[in-house]
């Protein structure tokens, strides 16, 4: 069994990695955190569990196969050289910096000290965007030239959390949060940017709760990527649109769902595949966030651990680097080009 410290019992630590690595069947081993609350769920919710004050006791801890940072993302650089320093393999939440040249800066000195080292981009096995992968590459939209992917939320009274109050240089921001789920999926897709052009507002909070990213591909795919926390009526999940077909993906586990029409057909399927005034719904092809974490244990036994990673981390510093961008080109009004450290 997979041993893990996990840095952070937040609402990702807590909510989200600890309930996909249990499922995986890897041990919570420890938890690092300075709440006393959060210390005695992590006992009841981990048996066994050993609860310490912070990420230096957590790396002192015996025993550990894996050290998985769910920390504020203003802090996962540093954090992450700290976990490489101890000699130990990391799973960093996203993003894995706030920067890109901060990011290049972590993956080279874990390739240095040969540590393991993925990024947490657990949305890229979500079955929805697995499918939407398999579409795109089975050929069956035709040559797909712009792609519309979408995480809206309503809330017009804003959360009171370090994401929505930190400068995006602490991590905080949409842009660090929601947009670089996008943004892999994308490239995922797609392939790299090569250019982007952003608007980027707050409207109920001091970081920006809007961002809007016209990308262009390598591959020639335009993407258009929207987060907002302020959207009453969301559009489409997702819409891809080809030569051939268009396909439309509207609900999502955490958002309004208000456009009737686009509900999946039902449990099995996900989506509709259009041609003009025929549809037809898309079977959902089986994949899980859990899955990550079942690919992180079989990489460390692998033969070469770093090559069997589930996400590779220069695909975040890809990431970041597009970021980077965006904020130049909302700043100027102008499209910038993806310079991408170490590319």
């Amino acid at each position: 069994m997979t041993n893990v410290g996990l840095a952070g019992f937040g609402s990702a630590g807590q909510g989200i990695h600890a309930p996909l690595m249990r499922t995986a069947g890897l041990r919570v081993a420890a938890v690092s955190t300075s709440n006393a609350e959060r210390a005695a769920q992590a006992r009841e919710e981990n048996p066994g569990v050993q609860v310490v004050p912070d990420l230096a006791a957590l790396l002192a801890t015996p025993g550990l196969d894996l050290v998985v940072l769910a920390t504020p993302s203003g802090a996962h650089a540093a954090q992450a050289r700290q976990v490489i320093d101890a000699g130990l393999p990391v799973v960093v939440d996203k993003p894995l910096a706030t920067s890109a040249p901060d990011a290049h800066a972590v993956v080279e000195a874990a390739a240095a000290a040969g540590v393991p080292l993925t990024v947490f981009q657990n949305r890229r096995f979500d079955a929805e965007h697995v499918t939407a992968r398999e579409l795109v590459r089975d050929g069956e939209l035709g040559d797909v030239f712009r792609a519309e992917i979408r995480w809206e939320r309503w809330r017009p009274e804003p959360k009171d959390r370090w994401r929505e109050n930190a400068a995006w240089q602490d991590g905080g921001g949409i842009m660090l949060d929601l947009q670089t789920h996008l943004l892999d999926q994308a490239v995922d897709l797609f392939g790299p940017v090569e250019a982007v052009y952003a608007e980027v507002a707050a409207h109920t909070t001091a970081a920006e709760d809007e961002a809007f990213l016209a990308c262009r591909h390598v591959s020639g795919v335009r993407s258009h990527l929207g987060t907002t926390s302020v959207a009453a009526a969301p559009g489409p999940r997702l819409r891809l649109l080809g030569r051939r077909a268009a396909y439309v993906l509207n609900e999502f586990e955490s958002d309004l769902d208000i456009y009737a029409d686009l509900r999946n057909q039902d449990a099995d399927h996900c989506g509709w595949v259009y041609a003009g005034e025929s549809r037809r719904p898309v079977r959902r092809r089986d994949s899980s966030q859990v899955d990550f974490y079942r690919a992180v244990a079989q990489a460390l036994t692998a033969a070469d651990p770093q090559a069997a990673m589930p996400v590779d981390p220069r695909d975040a510093v890809h990431t970041l680097a597009v970021i980077d961008a965006a904020r130049v080109s909302a700043g100027t009004g102008t499209v910038a080009r993806v310079q991408t450290p170490g590319a």
